[in-house]
């Protein structure tokens, strides 16, 4: 019982309720609200341009009426595929005025990923960073894609096939909108494309509630305690907003909190430290690659990066000497987190008043019940206090299923609990520590790769017989991806051969650094491959 009994509720800041209580009708309400009560305030700024809040609710109005104009629905999908930029927060706000579904694509993936989300989200509305836009088209055929809206940043570079536009041309002054009926605790607002361990890549489904939940807990859990916010309230965005949390922990809170979200479409240091030293933001939120490269840099003790009040990492694991270093010479603490795709994305988290324990992704946020349990005969029960067990998750921000796929949620959502697969322990305060994870799962620089989508391509080649993925510690990235191969009787390849191969099928990310051609890989006696076996070797040599 020792779980249900919330150890960690003895370490909330007094002005924390222990419950989650939302106040928005939407997410849309979000921005509403934000619009009413913050005007003209800036909201986002990008490159030296700003726009107020009042102008984002706006522009989000306008192109939602574009969309409408055109036929978008209630339930529709709305892909997105840019970097960071105002445009992002424009057609997520749009897609949810309108009841629709914003469907999330990396602006990384080539063709092949691109078509596979598109289909399998149906999506038929599309806005593309103009960059990406030829990749697009090259998939449009074979998908239900039938309007294309294109964001350029400056001097308009392509022409555009009949029927697609540039944003600015799309978008409406009529503004006209339907009222729209949103059931917040059931309408999917959001398609978060993840996968599992089998590798098949599913869309998490979060609904209004869902994301207006993990915002309010991680905007509580963070400002609440802070006795006085500036005047000058600053946030970094570098976290890519394609992901759910660069998009829940940084983009959306920002705007429930009504700071100006600083917009920078990628990580680069120079650039980040230069904006820190100019802006001196309140938070910067960041991925153990990030700050894999700030302790690398010469200047970090002269970057005034010590300003800031709340500096968090998440989407990895971040190693005890990393933080250890990080905080030696930025002179600021660092905390971590823990939280998935499917929890919107916030579970566990550091906050600033929580005493440190270095190695522990913290407590539960406000709301949260989380436990440690094991598999019985009879289903599973609670682990004693410091065992390690899987870690179960129950809460306001849990996803409501997989979409389309009915059996891939019954197989993680039991009870209401959500079953992460991930190994961790608890100690007698009630901190987590995440002890290992998805056997398979490789994170590289933050992002996941699934071994089996990457032997899928390799297998491809005609030279491949046998393939098998696994990650490999990497001092930047964290984890890299390499490859094992035994070739076909008689065939001839290279590495480098198969690793241009792998570029053209997979995101730059997924692709192997390293691959290695043996004359046999380790199979169990009925002829399944053994990744184990591979990363036991691996473990040898590092």
């Amino acid at each position: 019982m020792v779980y249900q009994q919330k150890p960690w509720l003895k370490f909330y800041d007094p002005r924390i309720s222990e419950h989650v209580s939302i106040e928005y009708e939407s997410l849309f309400d979000l921005l509403r609200q934000a619009a009413n009560i913050h005007g003209d305030y800036p909201a986002l700024t990008f490159f030296g341009r700003s726009w107020s809040y009042k102008e984002t609710k706006m522009i989000s109005e306008m192109l939602a009426a574009s969309f409408y104009r055109v036929g978008f629905q209630k339930g529709d999908r709305l892909a997105i595929m840019l970097p960071n930029c105002p445009h992002y927060i424009f057609s997520l706000f749009a897609a949810f005025r309108l009841g629709g579904i914003a469907v999330q694509v990396n602006p990384m993936y080539v063709e092949r990923e691109i078509e596979y989300v598109l289909n399998d989200s149906e999506a038929e509305y599309m806005v593309v960073f103009e960059a990406l836009y030829p990749r697009v088209k090259q998939v449009q055929p074979k998908t239900r894609l039938k309007r294309i809206i294109v964001v350029g940043f400056g001097e308009r570079k392509l022409p555009l096939s009949d029927g697609d536009l540039y944003f600015e041309d799309f978008l409406t002054h009529d503004n006209v909108l339907p009222e729209t009926d949103i059931n917040f605790a059931e309408d999917v607002a959001l398609l978060q494309y993840t996968g599992g361990t089998t590798g098949v890549s599913k869309g998490v489904m979060l609904t209004h509630y869902n994301l207006l939940a993990n915002i309010i807990q991680v905007c509580d859990f963070t400002y609440n305690a802070v006795d006085q916010k500036p005047e000058n309230f600053k946030i970094i965005s570098v976290l890519p907003m394609f992901h759910v949390y660069g998009l829940s922990c940084n983009a959306l809170s920002a705007i429930r909190i009504g700071c100006n979200q600083l917009i920078l479409p990628r990580f680069e240091v120079n650039e980040l430290l230069e904006l820190i030293k100019r802006e001196k933001p309140f938070q910067l939120t960041a991925v153990p690659t990030m700050i894999f490269a700030l302790n690398s840099h010469p200047q970090l003790e002269d970057s005034q990066i010590s300003e800031i009040f709340f500096l968090n990492s998440g989407g990895a694991p971040l190693p005890v000497e990393q933080v250890k270093l990080f905080e030696r010479r930025a002179g600021v603490r660092l905390s971590d987190g823990y939280g998935l795709s499917e929890t919107a994305p916030s579970a566990i988290s550091t906050p600033p008043f929580l005493p440190r324990k270095l190695g522990s992704v913290g407590i539960p946020l406000p709301g949260t019940e989380a436990r440690i349990v094991k598999e019985t005969p009879d289903g599973y029960e609670d682990v004693p206090v410091g065992e390690a067990g899987e870690l179960i998750l129950r809460g306001p921000q849990v996803m409501k299923g997989y979409w389309k796929r009915p059996g891939d949620t019954e197989s993680v959502l039991k009870d209401g609990w959500l079953f992460t697969g991930d190994i961790a322990k608890m100690d007698e305060d009630g901190y987590f520590y995440i002890l290992d994870r998805k056997k398979d799962i490789i994170i590289a620089s933050g992002y996941n790769v699934y071994p089996r989508e990457v032997e899928e391509v390799l297998y491809q080649h005609e030279a491949v017989e046998e393939a098998i993925v696994i990650g490999v510690p990497d001092s930047y990235r964290g984890e890299t991806v390499k490859a094992f191969i035994k070739l076909r009787p008689g065939m001839t390849v290279t590495q480098d051969e198969l690793i241009e191969f792998a570029k053209t099928n997979l995101a730059a990310y997924k692709v192997p650094k390293e691959i290695e051609i043996l004359d046999e890989l380790p199979k169990s006696s009925v002829g399944k491959l053994l990744r184990r076996m591979m990363r036991k070797e691996e473990e040898k040599v590092h």
